[in-house]
């Protein structure tokens, strides 16, 4: 069994798309994976499932969420390994330090290519700093993503790919949940 984080795309916020965690809680057990546990309301599952690709279970997520429970969304699934190698690699140590609820790591459903990337650095014309790795990105929000034009919206646009993000506390939160 490999333990995985799968992050929920926009659910909770606002009242929109709604859905309780004992409730996502029970469907993954009723997949038949192990080890099922949840972290805040923002759609964060932590599982035990077979030899699966990450991909595969998104798929199965998002396709037995919305059979069960009625709620469309995305599941973007890592594991744990995955997960250890996104905190590694974090280009921001000194705001992760200092100021983690200020730095997002936004899981993307694909890498975008270097062009999108360049668009999305030239959109930006406040004081955020943005870099990617691969299916992440890290965002620094130094005066807080509320009033940032750097919104996810613009984000997925530019990047060409959907994408959920986590402020940095709860990027550890879950790195924590999955150790030993």
């Amino acid at each position: 069994m490999i333990t995985h984080i799968a992050l929920l795309r926009a659910i909770n916020v606002g009242g929109n798309k709604s859905i309780a965690m004992p409730k996502l809680r029970e469907l993954a057990s009723g997949l038949g994976f192990a080890e099922v546990g949840t972290l805040l309301q923002s759609g964060n599952l932590v599982f035990a499932a077979g030899n699966d690709e990450p991909a595969t279970l998104e798929r199965l997520l998002e396709t037995e969420t919305e059979r069960r429970l009625g709620l469309s969304t995305e599941f973007f699934v890592r594991t744990t390994r995955q997960w250890a190698a996104i905190v590694a690699a974090n280009p921001f140590p000194k705001q992760a330090k200092c100021d983690p609820s200020h730095l997002l790591m936004m899981a993307l459903k694909d890498k975008p290519s270097a062009e999108a990337v360049k668009a999305l650095q030239a959109v930006n014309k406040g004081a955020e700093i943005i870099r990617t790795d691969g299916e992440q990105a890290y965002i620094v929000y130094p005066d807080g993503i509320g009033h940032s034009k750097l919104t996810s919206k613009l984000i997925e646009t530019k990047l060409g790919t959907r994408a959920t993000g986590r402020n940095w506390n709860t990027v550890l939160k879950l790195a924590a949940l999955t150790e030993g």
